[in-house]
């Protein structure tokens, strides 16, 4: 059976985690009711990675961690992901997963020149959007949820850039037909966002970043959480296509 994996590549922060859950379960929750069996593993902690036949959909987390440290487990996925894309199977990466798709596909990852980015910040969408089945039924411009040092410096080969800001001119793309990355959060709420800007506040004061403003900006995000259920429904839909097809 053809199951919809989150794969897990991180940890939140200890305090975030016990208030508020991990990246896994905020992710299933975003993603609504699924009519497709759904599965955590957790790569970063050795579980192994599924081949692409068993997939029906694919969503990679963010993390902790930063591409370019070349960790294990990680360079295992960047040579995982080409056979999902080969096999048409649906692929949203997170953030970290988003810079994973880039790189393992032949773009360039590295740290932004402009430091972090990170609160709630007003994305444009690209006119690319209007064809794009994750993103064609949104508004052109929304807010979501962002907290990262490293980006996508150079997209892969053939792919169509989505969504920009004046800091991070690749804040979503897609491969092909049916693989995206979203630098951004869809999956943080108000009280995540937060719990992440507190959990750096020593951090972000020494660079000089107002920390109260921060705070008091963010907001909640509802289109950005619509993506993940416009992925919800693209793996249902494929499941249900093939179902009619008499494939496995």
């Amino acid at each position: 059976m053809k199951r919809l994996f989150i794969i897990k590549v991180g940890t939140t922060f200890a305090a975030t985690a016990n208030q508020f859950g991990d990246f896994d379960t905020w992710t299933s929750s975003k993603l609504g009711a699924v009519d497709v069996d759904t599965c955590v593993l957790d790569v970063a902690h050795g579980a192994a990675l599924p081949p692409a036949t068993d997939c029906a959909g694919v969503v990679v987390t963010g993390s902790h961690s930063m591409v370019t440290d070349n960790l294990p487990w990680s360079i295992r996925m960047e040579s995982w992901i080409p056979s999902l894309l080969e096999a048409k199977v649906p692929f949203l990466g997170i953030c970290y997963g988003h810079q994973l798709l880039a790189r393992g596909t032949g773009g360039q990852v590295g740290f932004h020149p402009g430091g972090k980015e990170i609160g709630t910040v007003e994305i444009h969408l690209l006119p690319e959007h209007a064809n794009d089945a994750l993103f064609r039924l949104l508004p052109q411009r929304f807010c979501v949820h962002v907290t990262h040092s490293q980006t996508v410096l150079r997209l892969p080969p053939g792919a169509t850039r989505l969504a920009a800001n004046a800091y991070e001119p690749n804040h979503a793309f897609r491969l092909g037909d049916c693989a995206w990355g979203v630098q951004f959060h869809p999956e943080y709420d108000v009280s995540i966002m937060r719990s992440y800007i507190g959990e750096q506040a020593d951090e972000l004061e020494s660079t000089g970043r107002n920390v109260w403003e921060l705070l008091h900006t963010v907001m909640e995000t509802p289109v950005a959480v619509q993506i993940l259920r416009n992925f919800a429904r693209i793996v249902q839909g494929g499941m249900a296509n093939k179902a009619n097809a008499g494939e496995g």
